[in-house]
């Protein structure tokens, strides 16, 4: 007799990695139960027969209610947790505003290991996996990215121990370090501008050019794909690399100076026009 297998998906609004990845795992004949938050629409997961929980990963006593449910959907067990629930923050390191990074880290690290620490004991008794849906940017220093890339180092670090501590008990940690997927996520920083004091103003129409970029790379349903087949697997690698420029990155960050990044990203980003008005004599404050 097969037994039914659980999985738990944080943040799975339409057309993001979190629905791509529950369309994906029912797929597979696993149940799902995918969290939202109460403004967010259900359509697309219950169509799928995906069970749908309105869940605030930042608040205890939401995480508290969720973990009731598990109790009586599953019985107590949890072969696979996905920590996906994330938000953005795009700005130079010297115009953050620590009030939305501090928004920021609630969701993108808080929110996982708290969501571990409610969820735990049913991942031990399925021996199941956690998978923390980590970037690129949590490895290479993405210009604009400074606090979103520390939010995905951090998670990265933490599911590097939280994999170490959970061996004796037979649960395994997967990080993806994810290369760049066709989302919507770059809405949420839609509006957002430099402040007028901004030492890097002169690049004020690159930095809006930026924002309001297109994705490239892989579709979330292709992403889906790739991480399912790898976190299914019985000793699914600690860290998978899997979208856009993830293999590129993997490799120079292996092989090459971390001073390669300087100038990379400079070029990229066109930086060497801030060198040229400061060495000019032009004031950027």
């Amino acid at each position: 007799m097969q037994v039914t297998k659980f999985a738990l998906i944080t943040g799975c609004g339409r057309g993001g990695i979190g629905h791509a990845l529950a369309s994906r795992l029912r797929e597979e004949n696993i149940e799902v139960i995918a969290t939202l938050l109460p403004h967010e629409d259900d359509e697309h997961l219950v169509s799928k027969g995906v069970h749908v929980t309105r869940t605030d990963v930042t608040k205890d006593e939401s995480v508290e209610q969720l973990k009731k449910t598990i109790q009586n959907l599953t019985g107590g067990r949890l072969d696979i947790l996905v920590n996906n629930a994330g938000i953005c923050y795009t700005m130079p390191a010297t115009d953050t505003k620590v009030a939305e990074v501090e928004k920021m880290f609630k969701v993108n690290v808080f929110g996982p290991m708290r969501i571990v620490h409610y969820m735990h004991p049913f991942l031990i008794e399925a021996k199941g996996v956690v998978v923390n849906i980590g970037s690129i940017g949590g490895v290479c220093p993405y210009v604009y990215g400074a606090s979103y890339n520390a939010s995905k180092a951090a998670l990265h670090h933490y599911g590097n121990t939280l994999r170490v501590e959970m061996r004796p008990f037979g649960v395994r940690v997967v990080n993806i370090i994810s290369g760049e997927v066709h989302t919507n996520i770059l809405k949420n920083d839609h509006g957002r501008s430099l402040p007028d004091d901004s030492v890097y103003y002169p690049m004020n129409d690159a930095f809006q050019a930026h924002l309001y970029r297109k994705p490239d790379g892989i579709t979330p349903d292709q992403y889906a794909a790739g991480v399912v087949k790898e976190i299914l697997k019985k000793s699914p690698v600690p860290w998978f690399w899997f979208g856009a420029s993830s293999g590129m990155i993997r490799c120079i960050d292996a092989f090459l100076p971390r001073t390669f990044w300087d100038w990379f990203f400079g070029r990229l980003f066109n930086l060497g026009k801030l060198a040229e008005l400061q060495s000019g004599g032009v004031k950027l404050t």
